[in-house]
């Protein structure tokens, strides 16, 4: 099987259910960047320390969910043979577990934090800034069509997500977080 169809030599891709969009549309912008997160969080697996390893499998789990999630996104609403195949709240139920977990782990925060840190937290906040910004382009494609509620709501968790594991990444590592000089305690 040959990897490349030459649609995108003309600035194009087609799209589940066969529809043919270019390659600036918002809905590629939308699962292209659930994508580039993905390989992210691969990326952050590769880089676990035996101290930040127990996020491993998480992460894993994560990485299938983004990959039904950039699914969904790349499927039309009106799309007849091609249904969600993320249609549960357990995932982001499972996700907000997480974050208390890891919150209740990890010193109470006031401030706004600098992101940083050890390696590993120091990935996690990249994947979240990552994710914000995932989710900034699923709004951007929901303004104009219709999409799939539960892949944003999983995204907005997400990065809550990985803001905590970042914070519980550096506790792990024995690093402290440092607080942005110039915050007002905003956290109460």
């Amino acid at each position: 099987m040959k990897i490349y169809t030459r649609t995108g030599d003309k600035g194009q891709t087609r799209i589940i259910g066969n529809n043919v969009l270019y390659k600036s549309d918002k809905r590629i912008d939308a699962y292209g960047t659930v994508d580039e997160l993905n390989s992210l969080v691969g990326l952050i697996c590769a880089s676990l320390t035996d101290k930040t390893a127990i996020f491993k499998d998480e992460l894993q789990e994560i990485q299938q969910l983004l990959f039904d999630c950039g699914t969904d996104l790349a499927t039309p609403e009106d799309d007849k043979k091609h249904d969600y195949i993320f249609n549960s709240e357990e995932p982001t139920d499972w996700l907000e577990k997480k974050i208390d977990e890891y919150s209740d782990a990890t010193p109470k925060v006031q401030k706004f934090i600098l992101p940083g840190g050890s390696v590993s937290a120091s990935y996690l906040h990249v994947a979240r800034t990552v994710t914000r910004r995932s989710e900034r382009q699923i709004v951007d494609l929901m303004q104009d069509e219709p999409i799939n509620p539960v892949v944003l709501k999983f995204i907005n968790r997400l990065s809550d997500y990985f803001f905590a594991a970042a914070r519980y990444a550096n506790v792990l590592e024995g690093v402290s977080d440092v607080q942005y000089r110039n915050s007002k305690p905003v956290f109460r």
